[in-house]
């Protein structure tokens, strides 16, 4: 596995150290240093998920309605508050796809700021025309995106044939968190040089690790309000991940 030498596996495996990076990625959100990196994305995310919540309230119980077949109305109890916690959560995830794609630019720009605030280092030489730099973030956010559309595909399928429906729910909540966890982690690691197929690798060597960081960030973007938060939060614990496990 390449760059397997740069970093402590054991200690990014481990769920404890991931909520301890992302709980400090939202303490550093109000620091001076950051803020400026901060305040951009935060617009995004507040119109989007305004109209993640505006959607999700017009269409949710119409949506249950269809995916309960007939036959499993004697569950209907129990399954609604399942499937509808899924559909909230698909629903603000892909909003989150969209932010980020928007605010790609600014995320570089955060994690990039954020190491060099922890370390007094820079990653890399920062980027001085802003449409290039535009243009390599929305272009690594694009090749994201398509691996998750090509994922996308069989578990939509998979939702709506009856009866395996019912594990669909469950192989929707491991998927969102280890592509949220490829998302955030995508931006301090690009810092220093490594590729989408490259960060998969790495992240794959600390999937409890990863799995954590990304159901977390999951959590998070489905609750209102806290989901505007989230995202540069996100970012920033990301790179004190990576920061804090180098060896």
């Amino acid at each position: 596995m390449p760059n397997s030498d740069r970093y402590d596996f054991k200690k990014l495996n481990s769920p404890v150290y991931a909520v301890r990076c992302l709980a400090r990625g939202v303490g550093l959100l109000r620091h001076p240093q950051l803020r400026k990196f901060v305040l951009i994305p935060l617009a995004i995310n507040f119109f989007l998920f305004a109209g993640a919540f505006a959607l999700t309230s017009y269409f949710f119980a119409d949506f249950l309605g269809w995916l309960i077949p007939a036959w499993l109305d004697w569950l209907r109890w129990l399954l609604w508050p399942l499937f509808g916690t899924i559909f909230i959560l698909i629903t603000f995830f892909s909003f989150t796809l969209v932010a980020n794609l928007l605010a790609s630019p600014f995320y570089d720009k955060l994690a990039w700021q954020t190491e060099v605030l922890l370390t007094g280092d820079e990653p890399r030489p920062a980027e001085t025309r802003l449409f290039k730099a535009m243009a390599r973030e929305m272009t690594a956010e694009l090749r994201r995106l398509g691996y998750f559309i090509v994922r996308l595909i069989p578990l939509g399928l998979l939702s709506v044939i009856p009866g395996l429906n019912l594990i669909a729910p469950f192989l929707w909540l491991i998927f969102n968190a280890w592509f949220l966890a490829l998302e955030y982690t995508a931006y301090p690691l690009a810092n220093h040089g490594l590729l989408f197929p490259e960060q998969r690798q790495i992240l794959a060597q600390a999937r409890l690790g990863t799995l954590s960081l990304g159901g977390l960030i999951m959590l998070g973007v489905g609750v209102p309000l806290l989901n505007i938060l989230i995202p540069p939060a996100a970012v920033i614990g990301a790179t004190i991940y990576f920061i804090d496990a180098r060896r």
